[in-house]
């Protein structure tokens, strides 16, 4: 059952040329909806039937559920962006890369009823052409009608090098909440630890590696030898790696992409049971908006040199020692992450080009509505003769 108003709201988007997506929802086991007849194959997995009918009377008005209203319109930005950089793979072209789908992403965006602001993006206005902090994103509806204002974080590709060079893990990501929802981080490291939800509150920053580690090793009933722990694979983290490897716990070192490692060490079953170190603070705020809706644990403090104090003032980071949790640096009351794979990774495969068109594999999270849908897209091509493919 579609919500009150749905069809009318339809009928206004293409009256004003806006290509209205209606609100994802859930379905029964390996049922296949279109969202586009056309062009776009739908598949969502879940077990048992979640949509909700809404109790008789005033229906709600769009973008005050920003959920419902906006997850797939996220979702079409990052796969689109996805794409994108995936004709770019292997090319050795990092910063083209980059580029295209940043290109992909801004564009997009300018096509969803929103007033939307970057508050994490490609750095600021004078270093980059778009998806710069600060900058206005969206559309509105030619009849007035409202809508949101909703904060952007984005990483329109974590994983320059491993797209240049075809190495997994390469993805499209954002997040998106209300106004003042994300914590506007400056472009600097972050020291963080990221658990799941069972370690919540037995890990501390200050503390060392191996007391963390019994901790995490002992809310999972397990030995510390049990254990893997993620780490990028920096010169700044030599005496991190040798803390984890004394404790006795297993490393897997990764060159890129500590966000994607921050959800595996944050859904259970990866086999990954934490992550730990340093890396960039923009994509630690975007981190912790999936903790947030995998219900995980995450502690993040910045590393601030010298030169970049004046620039946290500018930004009303006074305490640059401040530890933080998820809920502090995504303290958004409705959030949306979306994330498309470029290269194969752990949690979704790359992008797939066939003859007819293109598949991609996303995973969708909110947190009001408690949702994590895990997404393979069809994207078919104008053709009389086009075939699908599901197996």
């Amino acid at each position: 059952m579609l919500e009150h108003g749905a069809s009318s709201r339809n009928q206004n988007a293409r009256a004003n040329k806006i290509d209205w997506v209606n609100p994802v929802f859930s379905f029964s086991e390996g049922l296949r909806y279109s969202l586009n007849p056309a062009h776009h194959i739908f598949c969502a997995r879940e077990k048992d039937m979640a949509t909700q009918a809404r109790p008789e009377g005033k229906a709600r008005t769009y973008g005050e559920n920003i959920e419902s209203d906006l997850a797939s319109r996220f979702l079409r930005v990052v796969e689109v962006a996805a794409i994108a950089s995936a004709r770019t793979m292997g090319q050795g072209e990092r910063k083209l890369s980059d580029e295209v789908a940043t290109e992909a992403m801004r564009k997009t965006m300018d096509s969803i009823p929103m007033r939307g602001t970057i508050v994490i993006g490609e750095g600021e206005r004078d270093e980059a052409p778009m998806l710069y902090i600060g900058e206005k994103v969206g559309a509105e509806f030619p009849d007035g009608t409202e809508v949101p204002e909703v904060d952007i974080a984005v990483d329109p590709l974590e994983g320059t090098n491993l797209c240049a060079t075809g190495a997994p893990g390469s993805i499209t990501v954002l997040a998106a909440s209300e106004r003042g929802g994300l914590l506007n981080a400056p472009d600097c490291y972050m020291e963080k630890i990221v658990v799941g939800p069972s370690c919540k509150d037995a890990v501390y920053i200050d503390a060392p590696v191996s007391h963390n580690l019994k901790n995490i090793a002992r809310r999972l009933d397990r030995d510390v030898e049990d254990l893997v722990v993620m780490v990028l694979d920096r010169p700044r983290h030599e005496k991190l790696i040798g803390d984890i490897r004394a404790a006795g716990a297993r490393i897997r070192l990764i060159g890129d992409g500590d966000l994607s490692a921050g959800i595996a060490a944050a859904v259970i079953g990866t086999g990954v049971h934490a992550v730990m170190g340093s890396g960039g603070a923009p994509e630690g705020v975007i981190t912790a908006a999936a903790v947030r809706c995998l219900n995980g644990y995450m502690l993040g403090r910045l590393v601030v040199k010298p030169e970049q104090e004046e620039r946290l003032e500018r930004m009303g980071i006074k305490d640059k020692n401040r530890i933080y949790e998820a809920e502090d640096l995504a303290p958004g009351k409705q959030l949306i992450f979306a994330a498309t794979g470029v290269t194969d990774g752990a949690l979704m495969k790359g992008v797939r080009f066939f003859g007819e068109g293109t598949r991609t594999s996303s995973v969708i999270m909110t947190l009001r509505t408690g949702k994590v849908r895990f997404v393979e897209s069809i994207h078919l091509e104008k053709s009389p003769d086009f075939k699908v493919r599901f197996s």
